[in-house]
């Protein structure tokens, strides 16, 4: 694809340019998707662009960006417009700082997978239909804080993959709980055909910018290479990334679990379900606590 092109013709302007994602990994399928980002300072959100038989992804953000999780996104960034060099000094500071970056987002996120295990405990006792929702949302941040600590960048598409090729480790050996609670052995292609259609539709409800259309090409490409449980992880943690977004509004969003029931293939045995929360839990414990003793 000639990016250059595609920035002119869509008149992208307002700021510096810079080209991130999968894209600039060595990671990259056919099927992912390009993600630009324009440092306009804008708060827009994400623009789907088609670009022949490829899709372009468009974030508007910030110089000013203090998120870590964000500004790994921007590690190694491939500049494509910056005539005030502003841009490639941002890189700089990300680049002196990353590893503290990835620290403090790995915390952050068994943090919040300590919440979502506890949230998935107490809704199973509330008798609350969203508690395997919280259960999964655990085992995805999780799986996010396991990566960081090798300094992988958060990628839906590759990030099971990457996981399976982690050497082994004390925080490593904790990859086990995530398959264990993950739910990717029970991928068929007739299940995740309806994980797929789940999906899209809580995409369309929730981001509301035709997402839906990367999620159908990417889903297609993990199906056609049967790289089917590599899909089913993909699909969760879109669904997680989604289920966040909405979480202070569960409670007048009650319609919303006939969705989430396929989509995330949630587990229906209340005992197990609360065993896999426990164990997840206790991996954060033990994973804090290596971070802490280092």
């Amino acid at each position: 694809m000639e990016i250059q092109k595609f920035i002119k013709e869509n008149q992208l302007s307002g700021g510096p340019i810079g080209l991130g994602g999968c894209r600039i990994s060595e990671l990259s399928f056919d099927s992912c998707d390009y993600d630009l980002f324009i440092f306009d300072g804008k708060s827009e959100p994400a623009k789907i662009v088609k670009a022949g038989d490829d899709f372009v992804t468009i974030h508007h953000t910030s110089l000013s960006e203090t998120n870590s999780e964000k500004l790994l996104q921007y590690h190694k960034l491939e500049i494509l417009q910056d005539e005030s060099w502003d841009l490639r000094m941002f890189l700089s500071k990300i680049e002196e700082k990353h590893t503290s970056l990835y620290s403090d987002f790995a915390k952050n996120c068994l943090i919040e997978s300590q919440f979502c295990s506890q949230k998935a405990m107490e809704s199973i006792q509330s008798l609350d239909v969203f508690a395997p929702c919280w259960q999964k949302c655990a085992t995805y941040y999780l799986a996010k804080a396991i990566s960081s600590i090798n300094n992988l960048r958060p990628s839906p598409s590759h990030m099971l993959d990457s996981l399976r090729k982690l050497k082994k480790n004390t925080i490593n050996e904790h990859i086990s709980i995530v398959m264990q609670t993950v739910g990717i052995e029970r991928a068929t292609p007739t299940l995740l055909e309806r994980m797929l259609k789940s999906t899209i539709g809580f995409s369309d409800i929730v981001e509301k910018n035709n997402y839906s259309q990367i999620i159908q090409q990417k889903y297609d490409f993990f199906v056609k290479n049967s790289m089917l449980s590599d899909c089913y992880f993909y699909l969760g943690y879109l669904n997680q990334e989604n289920f966040v977004k909405i979480k202070d509004s569960l409670n007048r969003e009650q319609d919303l679990m006939h969705i989430l029931k396929v989509a995330f293939d949630v587990e229906a045995d209340s005992n197990l379900l609360e065993q896999q929360s426990t164990q997840v839990q206790k991996s954060c414990n033990d994973i804090l606590g290596i971070l802490s003793s280092a």
